[in-house]
């Protein structure tokens, strides 16, 4: 089983400065509490074949997990598909970007949640947790642009 979730949030910046905070993709922790730390290799502006290997905090367990960059649109989408081996994990994902005026993007985040083993069973409490955070999620991602 797999399923999505996803948010949209209008942000009060232009494009290139919310499509450059996402693309660094390091800074993940301060939208996301479940990320508790994160890198980047190689080093160097993000593209195709960057992969992010991070530390994250689910139901009180921590896990690694490892990201490559799969589609790389500079100002406009970003994908990823996770390539670490969890129970429940991001078969893909990613971030569609659109300016909506001067100074203002629209952001959509999605992941595509699928499980492995036993979390074909978690992945379903996954998915619903996930769903019900997404909104707040999407207002934690403009919170932490607008700020930066």
């Amino acid at each position: 089983m797999s399923g999505q979730f996803e948010a949209t949030t209008e942000i009060n910046r232009p494009v290139e400065e919310v499509f450059a905070y996402l693309a660094a993709g390091t800074n993940d922790p301060r939208f996301s509490p479940r990320v508790q730390a994160i890198t980047k290799t190689p080093e160097g502006p993000t593209a195709v074949g960057t992969v992010f290997t991070s530390t994250v905090k689910d139901a009180g367990m921590k896990t690694g997990r490892e990201f490559r960059i799969t589609e790389f649109e500079p100002s406009r989408r970003i994908r990823w598909a996770e390539i670490s081996k969890n129970t429940v994990m991001a078969k893909e994902g990613g971030y569609d970007l659109e300016s909506t005026g001067p100074g203002t993007t629209r952001v959509r985040i999605f992941n595509v949640l699928e499980g492995h083993g036993i979390g074909k069973l978690l992945v379903g409490l996954a998915l619903s947790a996930a769903r019900k955070d997404a909104d707040a999620f999407g207002r934690r991602i403009k919170a932490a642009v607008e700020a930066s």
